[in-house]
Parts: structure tokens; C-alpha cells; sequence
């Protein structure tokens, strides 16, 4: 009898054991599993649809190779930890600040926005804005951001569930640099400030430095854009000359070189920071020169392509080239503003949704080119055409734009309900697509601003012109020719007078406004830049006539000047 007793016990011990290791297994994979059960659900709807649910706790992707499962979903620690959103296609609204910089309490109402349409991350852009100290503190601009004002950017976006992905150019398009006398030497070419020589040891330790202060305020972020676009002019300068001469080299093996000096210092100085990069000049490079190189391993190309319509069979060579040369994953650059002329005021609609809807197409097709895999997409809003271009449109005139785009995005076409989420968060009543207008007051970040931008694009010109070259009583009676000599009748002036002062007065009291709110965003060189080249040009015909018209009604049709 004892011993059946103690039989029983043995077994139930035997029992609770069991049910205890089960429930240990369980425990120890619940986590894993639940990150890989979230990494799917991600992949399948999170570039589609809401990206709210991105997960905070897991760490950069190239840290989870190297640390087991079960520390993964450890609770946090008080050192921050960057988000990992490798699982989840990442939309980028590209910040061009190298002209027309808003200010930081523009962007504490811009970001809300950005998150509230579908993007997760921004793409900064900082040229001459970089509060850049030391021996750089050349390069800054008058009205660059402080480094409380990098700062509080990056609070905004985290607040906002942004990502911030700074964008430093390391080989061409660096302009703001080359122009001063300071680093003129390290010019390609000598007449041109385009791009670096990259032959110069110079121009590689330049970049350390302007790399490190930037990165260094931005420890947050888990990627950087290194530009490298449209290097003009590589192979012009004598020193690359003599390099490919002395090489057996070409332009292509010339430009990797240097691709790699950047990327060797990154990788070497910033463990686990990702690297983006343009691709266009990596388009003209073969595969081989590409496998050679081993870049592939450390950054990713960014494709971009901004015309209207184009079909996924234009883009596939590129990638199916990137897949054959080692890269795992592409990034795509759409544009929702600044790619239809250097000095286009007034955004136009149906050109960049058709854009977006082109590059739909592509990704539909980027499947079928396993194991390359769609990163993110980079919606670009340039804003100058370079350091030396005037200004394209300004943001506020291109949020209907923006919001457009990134809700066709989401939606995976400019459907019905994303047509409908653009009105309600816009606060529109309707959008012309053809037209580029917007019915409604509406009630986004700057909206002011583009009502009355909208009224210089479409009444300016055409007012003053008419007034100046149609009005009969002007070309008759108070031509050029009257004008010089300070010759006319006050009978036939005041026909035309009342009318030409009253255009005038109502044009002053309109830029006075506009100045107003201009100057709520912008900086004033943004500001005094802006109307010098879209106001002025046509105001300052109609202040030059009124100025003229004040001073000769007085002389009451005194004889001609000699």
C-alpha cells in the first residue's frame, strides 16, 4: 500500500515536471514568434497600409544576426535603442533644405501631417543648414539651425514616429562647399564647384569631418544617405586623368574607389549604421566592376526616376543589374515637388501622381527579382535644382501634392478611399488633378500661403501685362517715349490713372500680406529670394509706371524734356 502511494507520487512528479519544461518551452520561443508572426504581417500589409504598429523594442537588422533570440525582446534599457524597421518598406518625404529652410515651428506642424498621410521617416537634406562648428563653421549659412534646433527636429520626429535619415553629399552636388576659396583645391575640375577630387587626401578627410558632426547629432538614426549623384565632370581633372592612366582605370572603377573610402569609414567608425546612396551613376558601372568593388555588402542604391509615365520594364535592368551585382535591397525616389523646371512656382498635380502610379507598377514587380528586396521609398521634394538654381516650389504650395502621392502609396493606387483621406486631412472640399487647384479653404500647415501663391501664379502676370500693353490710353498717350521725357496730358493720364493706381494699390496690400506670412515660415533671404524672382519681375513694371504717372501728372503737360 505504501509503496502504490509512492508509485502515484513519483508519476504526478513526473506529470508537474513535464507540464513545467512544456510550458518553459513555450515561454523561451513565444517572443521569437511573435517577432516573426509581426515580420510577416508587416511585409504584407505594412507598406500598404497603417504603419503605426511598427514595433519600437527590436534593434537594428544588422545586429539581430549577431544576438540570440531571447535578447531580442528584452525589456529596454535606458540607453536609446533605434528603431528596427527593416520588416516594414519604409516612406521617406525628402526635406531639401538648400533653399528656403523652414523654420523649426513649421516643421512642429508639418510633421503631424506627414505622419497622419502615411510617412514614416524624412529624408533631411541639410546643405548649409548643418550648424557645422569648428573648422567647418564655413560652410554654415547665415541662418542655419542651431544645434538646439537639430535637436528638437529629431524630438519632433521621434514624437511623431518619424524616422530621420540625415543626407550628407560625399562626391558630387557639393556645391556649398567648393565655392569657398577655402576648398576651391579640391575641385574635380578647377573652374567648376561641382564635385570633389577624389585624388586629393584632402577631400577624403574633409568628409570624415563633415560625416562625423553630422552623425554626431543624429544618434538616433539608423540610416545615412551619402548622395553621390551626378558627379559632373569625374575624369576631367588632370589627377584623373593620370589616375586612369596609370591604372588601366576608367571613370566608373575611378568613382567605386572613392564609394568605398566613404563607405570603409562609415562601416569602420559607425557599427551598424545603414547606408544609402543615389544611384544613377551606378547605372553606367558593370557588374563586374560592381562585384569587384564588394560595395553591395555595405550600402544600398537608391532608384530614382521622376517622369510621368514610364513602364516597370524601364526600371527592371537597373535592378536585375543590383541583384546580379550583390545588393540585397533598392530604395526607389518618386518626386511629389521640384523635378518640372528650375523656377516652377506652382506644383503640378496630375504629374507627379502619375509618377507614383508608374512606380507602382515597378514594385509590383520587384518579386519576381528575389532575393532583392524593396527597402523604402524616398518621396523627393527638391527645392533647388542645385546650390546656384533658383527656388521651386515652395512646401506649402506642395503639400496637396505630397498628400496625394503618399496616400496613393498607402492605398497602392489614388483610390477612392485615399481621395477621401486627402480631403478630410487637408481640410478640401475637392482636387483638380488637371488643373492643379484645390477647392476649399483647407487647413494644412501653410495654407495661407498657398491661396495667395496661387494668386500671384495665376493674377499677377496676366493683370499687370494687360494693364501695361493693352490699355489703349497708356500706349497712346504715356509710352516709354512720354515716360523719358517727362511729357503728357493730365486729361488723357487721369483716363487711365485711377485704374493703373488702384491695380497698384491692391497688388502692394496683397505682397505686404504675403510677406506676413512668408516671413511666419521662412527665414528672410527665403524670403526677400522668393519675391525678388516671383513677384518683383512684374510688380516692379507697375510701381516703375506708377512712379512715372505720379511725377508727370504734376508738371500739368509742361513742354517735353530735351
Amino acid at each position: 500500500m505504501a509503496f502504490q502511494r509512492s508509485h502515484r507520487l513519483n508519476l504526478l512528479r513526473l506529470v508537474v515536471l513535464l507540464l513545467v519544461a512544456l510550458a518553459g518551452i513555450k515561454f523561451l520561443f513565444r517572443d521569437s514568434f511573435t517577432l516573426e508572426l509581426h515580420k510577416h504581417a508587416s511585409k504584407d500589409s505594412g507598406f500598404w497600409g497603417d504603419t503605426g504598429d511598427v514595433v519600437q523594442d527590436i534593434i537594428p537588422q544588422s545586429q539581430v544576426l549577431e544576438v540570440p533570440a531571447a535578447k531580442v525582446t528584452a525589456p529596454k534599457q535606458k540607453q536609446q535603442v533605434p528603431r528596427d524597421v527593416s520588416a516594414t518598406e519604409m516612406r521617406l518625404v525628402h526635406l531639401d533644405l538648400k533653399g528656403a529652410a523652414p523654420r523649426v515651428s513649421y516643421l512642429e506642424q508639418v510633421f503631424p501631417l506627414l505622419s497622419q498621410l502615411g510617412a514614416n521617416g524624412v529624408l533631411i537634406e541639410y546643405e548649409d543648414m548643418f550648424p557645422f562648428k569648428g573648422e567647418l563653421e564655413i560652410l554654415r549659412s547665415p541662418y542655419a539651425y542651431s544645434e538646439e534646433d537639430i535637436e528638437r527636429i529629431q524630438q519632433l520626429a521621434e514624437q511623431h514616429k518619424l524616422e530621420v535619415v540625415p543626407l550628407v553629399q560625399t562626391f558630387g552636388h557639393v556645391e556649398f562647399i567648393l565655392k569657398h576659396e577655402k576648398y576651391q583645391h579640391l575641385r574635380e575640375v578647377e573652374r567648376f564647384p561641382n564635385s570633389f577630387n577624389p585624388h586629393v587626401p584632402e577631400t577624403l578627410a574633409l568628409l570624415k569631418s563633415i560625416l562625423s558632426q553630422v552623425i554626431e547629432k543624429h544618434r538616433r538614426s539608423t540610416w545615412i544617405h551619402i548622395g553621390a549623384d551626378e558627379v559632373f565632370h569625374l575624369g576631367e581633372g588632370m589627377d584623373s586623368k593620370n589616375w586612369m592612366s596609370r591604372n588601366k582605370g576608367d571613370v566608373g572603377t575611378m568613382y567605386l574607389k572613392h564609394i568605398k573610402e566613404v563607405l570603409g569609414f562609415l562601416t569602420a567608425q559607425y557599427w551598424g549604421l545603414r547606408v544609402l546612396m543615389w544611384d544613377d551613376m551606378l547605372r553606367k558601372i558593370s557588374v563586374g566592376a560592381l562585384l569587384e568593388s564588394g560595395i553591395a555588402k555595405h550600402v544600398s542604391p537608391v532608384v530614382w526616376f521622376y517622369a510621368p509615365d514610364f513602364e516597370a520594364e524601364q526600371i527592371v535592368p537597373f535592378l536585375t543589374k543590383y541583384v546580379e551585382s550583390g545588393f540585397e535591397a533598392v530604395w526607389f525616389a518618386s518626386a511629389f515637388k521640384g523635378t518640372t523646371g528650375p523656377a516652377q512656382a506652382w506644383t503640378p498635380l496630375s504629374y507627379h501622381l502619375k509618377n507614383h502610379l508608374s512606380w507602382l507598377k515597378v514594385m509590383q514587380a520587384v518579386p519576381r527579382l528575389a532575393p532583392l528586396r524593396l527597402q523604402g521609398v524616398v518621396l523627393t521634394g527638391w527645392q533647388r535644382y542645385d546650390h546656384y538654381s533658383v527656388l521651386c516650389e515652395l512646401l506649402p504650395v506642395s503639400i496637396p501634392s505630397l498628400a496625394i502621392c503618399l496616400q496613393t502609396l498607402v492605398n497602392g493606387g489614388f483610390t477612392e478611399e485615399a481621395k477621401r483621406k486627402v480631403l478630410d486631412v487637408l481640410g478640401l472640399e475637392s482636387v483638380q488633378l488637371e488643373q492643379s487647384t484645390c477647392e476649399g479653404r483647407g487647413a494644412f500647415p501653410g495654407v495661407e500661403i498657398y491661396h495667395m501663391v496661387e494668386q500671384v501664379n495665376g493674377h499677377l502676370k496676366d493683370s499687370i501685362l494687360k494693364a501695361l500693353e493693352e490699355e489703349s490710353a497708356i500706349k497712346g498717350w504715356f509710352s516709354p517715349y512720354h515716360r523719358k521725357r517727362h511729357f503728357g496730358n493730365p486729361r488723357n493720364m487721369e483716363s487711365f490713372g485711377s485704374k493703373v493706381l488702384k491695380l497698384h494699390d491692391d497688388w502692394e496690400s496683397f505682397v505686404r500680406d504675403l510677406r506676413a506670412q512668408l516671413e511666419r515660415i521662412y527665414f528672410p533671404d527665403t524670403v526677400e529670394e522668393w519675391l525678388e524672382e516671383t513677384v518683383n519681375p512684374y510688380l516692379d513694371q507697375l510701381r516703375d509706371l506708377v512712379r512715372d504717372y505720379r511725377a508727370i501728372i504734376r508738371l500739368n503737360g509742361r513742354p517735353k524734356a530735351p
